[in-house]
Order: C-alpha cells, then structure tokens, then sequence
C-alpha cells in the first residue's frame, strides 16, 4: 500500500469535528511521530500550524508560544497578543481562585468535609444556610467555572478533582461499608452497594454519581468530567463516565429536557469520545464494552446517520473480542460470536463507508472471496498501523484476522492444502503448518495435520441443540407480529368489500 493509500484512510480529519480540542492534541503528536517515520507524507509544518490553531481559543499560552516558535523559529518574536492573552489568563485565575477561595478551602479539608456529609449538610443549600461555613451559591458556581477554567488551560487533573467535588454536592451516595471508606472505592461498587441500600428513597441514581437529579447544567459537568478522565488517561474512571453521561442523557431525552435532534448529535460525540476509553481499556473488557455500545438501536443510529467512519472501529472491535465472547459462553459455544457477527453486517448494509478493514470482513462473510479478503487483509496491516485508536492492536488484529479466515475456510472445505492455505493467510507452508499446530495444541481448532499429504483434515463441529433452537426462534417475535399485522390488514380489507357489497345491495332495493 502506497502513502498515498494510507492517507487516504486516515480518519483524523472525520474524527475531530465530533472530540474536544483538547483530545485533538494525542492525535496530532501521533501524526507528527508518523511524518517522523516517513510513514505519511503530510507536513509538519502543518500540524504545528493546526496545533497552533486549536490552541489559539484556549488558555494553554505557554504551549501556544513554543508552538509558535516551534513554526517561525526559536528567535521569532512572540506576538503582542500572545502576551496580553498570557497575562489576561492569569488575572482570570486569580480572580476565580479569589471568588471561591472559602469553598475551595473546605474541599481540600477532608476533616470538615467528612463531617459535613456525615451529617448530610454536604449540599448546596445546606452550606449556604450555614454560619460555620459562610458558602453561598455563588462561590459554588465560581469553583465549578474554576474547574473548567483549569481545564481550558490545560491542567486535567486540578480541574478533574474540582468537578469531582462539584457534582458530589448535588449527589446522596449510600453510606461506604466497614471495608470500603474511600471515594473511589465506592464509586467503583456502585452497582453492589446500590442493591444493598434499594429501599433507601433518598440514595441518588447509581448511574451516574449517585446524583439525585439531573439537567442540561449537570449533564455538561458530567461531559467535562469525562474530558478530564480521558485526558489524565484514567481509562477504569473514564469508563465509569461515559456510562455517567449515557444514562444522564437518556434520563433528560425521557424527561423531554433535550429534543431527539440534541440527543442524537450527543450520542455521536459520546461514541467518538468513547474510542479513547474502550481501546486503551481493551484488555479489561473495554472491546466488549464498545460492541454492546454501537451496537445498541440508539448508537447505532447515530453512526449510521452521522458518522458512518466508526465502522472501523466496530468492525476491528468485533473481530478482536469473537473469540473472547466465546470462550467465556457456556461449553465454548459460539452462538453469541456469530450474533456479533450477524450484528455487524447488519451494521455494514446501513452504513455507507468502506476500508480494507471494512472490505475484510465484507469479503469473507457476504461475498465469499477470499482471494480478494486475502488482498484486502495485507491492506489492513497498513491502515492499523496508522490509525491513532488502533495501531497498538495491529499484531493482535492480523493474528485474529488469520483466525477468521480459516474458520470460514474451513466452513466450506474438510481437507486443505497447507500451501493453499498459507497463501490465503498471507503466510508460507511452513508459517501456516505452525501456526495452526498452535490452534490446536491450545484447543480451539477441531483438525489435525496430514504431513504425508500436506494438509489439514477438519473434523465435524455440529451447531448444538440450543444453538439451532435459538437461530430458529430469534426472530420469532417480529415476525409473530409481522404475520398479526399482515392479519388484520386483511381482516380490515374483507371488512370494508362487505361493507362495499352490502351498500350496493341497498341502493339496488
């Protein structure tokens, strides 16, 4: 594949319009890192360019400056506005800091903080009505828009923690157990401790941080949080935000808070943003977490209508975790790795996008060729390689890829050539022969090797009782209801002939 091919495919650009600025800048640096490689042929100068250009709305200064110097050279002189924005920035900060001085102070006593929970004065209206803390409304507000001034300027973590603080404010979280006294266990345990306090009316939702309401305000501090958690790359807490801010959203779409258009374009943001989180938590379920994610009506909606790119990313997802799914049903069964796979190109008729990794599968599961699945396969080797959520996982990938094709290979053919096989997989007959003695000594191949012959001999792997029963009956609601429908369409019509017939028989007497 030609550099030409692989920037072809680079998604930078249909990724950025959908993330925060802030989280352009890993992707950036890893564009520069491919430049450096001699990988793609794009100008550095026009990333520091573009780096320059997201960095001019936001307070990072310092940062803005080098890159600047960084495009002009070292000796440049620094614009005069660059200079005024430094020193604007930095009387904000003491202002805000000023304006929330008293309940920033509680914050960090967690003496004082403890009780005050302990007691269930822990909110905004409890501490504004007290007169041993003198905190009003005001300050609160003033230490939230501290939080996301932090964060404009680049430090995550400070405004993480003030956003923590803020939303715990408007949160009632089940009292810790004798063997869980921290925060972040808790949050952690939330599903545990929840069921364990069910009768208890005033515990928050355990969706999202145990708040007690939601709004449109909360749910855009529930998006900064999970801004924070990404880009202070806390990938187990970032998981725990997008939940956050799905079930938020969804509870404000029910409530008729936000229109079915808000809620859409929200959904699309909160799938892009969720790359970052699933494929750096991949192996701790993050895969899986993405699959049910996209693949859920309302998600898969979103990136059917809006951002059809993301089949890339569901795509290498599903073909990633399929052996996973399976190994963790029950006996080894497979029928929940062939739903994913069903899903999937279900998936792939509605969307209008393509790309090897796409083509791939398309390939092998609707058109059967595997010579150009063969094709297609070296191709993605190139395109992981390159791509920013994906290029950690290309060696995993093109072993689960090889993986696919035999098994659909196989599906079709009870004896093969070794050396048919090693071209199929991209592999010599030497390569081939070793690599499925390792499927087999590790059992998940039913075959053996015929080195007389130089092939393989499969053996019979016949679909379970419950997996046909379950393939058969799957669609057994819709189309029960498809068949009453069609039903009563023609009920409706023998109605209305009769009635037809029965006024044309009095208007004759």
């Amino acid at each position: 594949m030609t550099i030409d091919s692989v920037e072809k495919w680079d998604l930078t650009s249909r990724v950025s319009p959908y993330l925060d600025r802030h989280m352009m800048f890993p992707l950036l640096e890893y564009l520069d890192s491919l430049i450096n490689a001699g990988t793609v042929s794009y100008s550095s100068k026009d990333i520091a360019a573009a780096r320059l250009s997201l960095l001019r709305p936001t307070h990072m200064v310092d940062y803005a400056i080098d890159i600047y110097k960084e495009l002009h050279g070292e000796d440049s002189t620094v614009p005069p506005e660059m200079e005024e924005q430094k020193t604007k920035v930095y009387e904000r900060l003491e202002e805000l800091r000023g304006a929330c001085e008293v309940f920033d102070k509680l914050c960090r006593n967690e003496t004082e903080r403890a009780k005050l929970k302990a007691g269930g004065k822990w909110n905004v209206e409890s501490l504004s009505q007290s007169k041993d803390v003198a905190i009003t409304p005001e300050m609160v507000e003033a230490y939230c828009e501290l939080g996301r001034y932090n964060f404009d300027c680049g430090d995550y973590q400070t405004s993480r923690d003030m956003l923590e603080n803020y939303i715990s404010l408007f949160a009632k979280a089940p009292a810790p157990s004798a063997n869980n006294n921290n925060d972040d266990d808790m949050m952690g345990d939330n599903r545990r401790q929840h069921n364990q306090n069910a009768n208890d009316k005033d515990i928050g939702n355990p969706s999202f941080y145990y708040l007690t309401t939601i709004s449109t305000n909360l749910l855009q501090v529930l998006w900064g949080r999970l801004a924070c958690e990404i880009l202070v790359e806390d990938w187990e807490a970032a998981s725990v935000a997008v939940d956050a801010v799905k079930s938020a959203m969804e509870s404000l779409v029910a409530s008729d808070q936000i229109t079915s258009l808000v809620a859409l374009q929200q959904r699309t943001w909160l799938l892009h943003w969720s790359l970052f989180v699933y494929w750096n938590n991949s192996a701790k379920g993050g895969l899986e977490h993405l699959v049910e994610l996209f693949h859920s009506e309302q998600y898969k909606q979103a990136i059917t209508t809006n951002a059809p790119h993301l089949l890339r990313y569901l795509t290498a997802a599903v073909l990633l975790c399929k052996r996973r799914v399976t190994k963790k049903a029950a006996a080894g069964s497979n029928f929940e790795a062939r739903r994913l796979m069903k899903n999937l190109i279900n998936v792939m008729q509605d969307c209008e996008y393509t790309d090897p990794i796409v083509e791939f599968v398309n390939c092998l599961c609707v058109k059967f060729d595997f010579e150009s699945a063969q094709t297609k396969l070296a191709e993605c080797e190139k395109v992981l390689a390159t791509d920013f959520f994906l290029c950690h996982q290309t060696a995993l990938f093109m072993e689960e890829a090889r993986v696919f094709v035999f098994e659909n290979y196989c599906r079709i053919h009870n004896k093969i050539d070794l050396r048919a096989l090693g071209e199929k997989l991209a592999m010599d007959q030497d390569q081939a022969e070793r690599w499925i003695v390792d499927l087999i000594r590790n059992a998940e191949l039913d075959a053996k090797i015929d080195s007389a012959e130089g092939c393989v001999v499969m053996g019979g792997s016949p679909q379970s009782i419950y997996e046909q029963v379950m393939d058969r009956t799957r669609d057994l609601n819709v189309r029960s209801a498809t068949l009453a429908t069609n039903l009563n369409n023609v009920l409706n019509e023998a109605r209305k002939e009769k009635a037809k017939l029965e006024r044309a028989a009095r208007e004759e007497d």
